[in-house]
């Protein structure tokens, strides 16, 4: 063994006791956002068939090919669109990124819904849903929604959950699974990390990047005919 990597070894029992607590500490304070979201998370999820209906379905988004909804963010609408046939929800709320002119989540999501049968009235935009708290926060006090279904891919579902009822939403969550594929391994992975941010804004609650002020597409979708079944 190099003597470098010699010197690093803690020469006493003690010493290499407490090396040993320490990076057990460690493990246990990387796992604890992790534990936190699905302790809260677990008993809201639930399937398009069996979740209960709300007002409002929340739609993340995922990401855009040359203008159009990556497969992963189609599957979420796909699954937005059967909640809304079965009378699951009546309003969609597409929340994404629009921080740039060539790049626009929301309109390209409900271009995508309108064209698979979805009402334009019933779909509602959110153009500063920059990140999973932002959509939350931005749900409740933009646009006045304080009780919803949460659409995304299965390996995000719970982190939304749970940043979600920080954000003061009663909510549950329907999760998409997808094929164990490369993007799929990567989400998962991704959420080790981003289970860190989440506890963060949970615990500091901030504004999002954008608040701005109160929005009535919600309202005015749900009493409009459209909206009402």
């Amino acid at each position: 063994m190099p003597a470098r990597l010699t010197r690093l070894i803690p020469r006493t029992t003690r010493a290499r006791r407490r090396t040993v607590q320490a990076v057990m500490l460690g493990a246990v304070l990387a796992l604890a956002p992790a534990t936190w979201m699905q302790t809260v998370a677990a008993p809201r999820l639930r399937t398009v068939a069996d979740v209960p209906a709300r007002d409002v379905a929340v739609v993340f988004g995922a990401g855009l090919w040359k203008g159009r909804p990556t497969p992963y963010l189609a599957h979420r609408l796909d699954a937005a669109a059967e909640l809304y046939r079965a009378g699951k929800v009546k309003v969609l709320l597409v929340t994404g990124d629009n921080s740039r002119t060539a790049y626009d989540e929301p309109s390209a999501m409900r271009a995508y819904l309108i064209a698979r049968g979805v009402p334009d009235k019933r779909v509602v935009s959110d153009y500063a849903g920059f990140d999973t708290w932002d959509s939350c926060v931005r749900a409740r006090k933009v646009f006045g929604v304080d009780r919803a279904v949460l659409v995304t891919q299965d390996f995000h579902i719970k982190r939304a959950v749970a940043l979600c009822g920080r954000a003061g939403l009663d909510v549950y969550g329907v999760g998409v699974a997808e094929p164990h594929d490369r993007t799929w391994y990567y989400g998962t992975t991704r959420e080790v990390f981003a289970a860190g941010k989440a506890a963060l804004d949970a615990g500091l609650r901030p504004d999002p990047r954008f608040l701005g002020p109160r929005e009535k597409g919600v309202t005015e979708a749900l009493a409009s005919p459209a909206g009402r079944r």
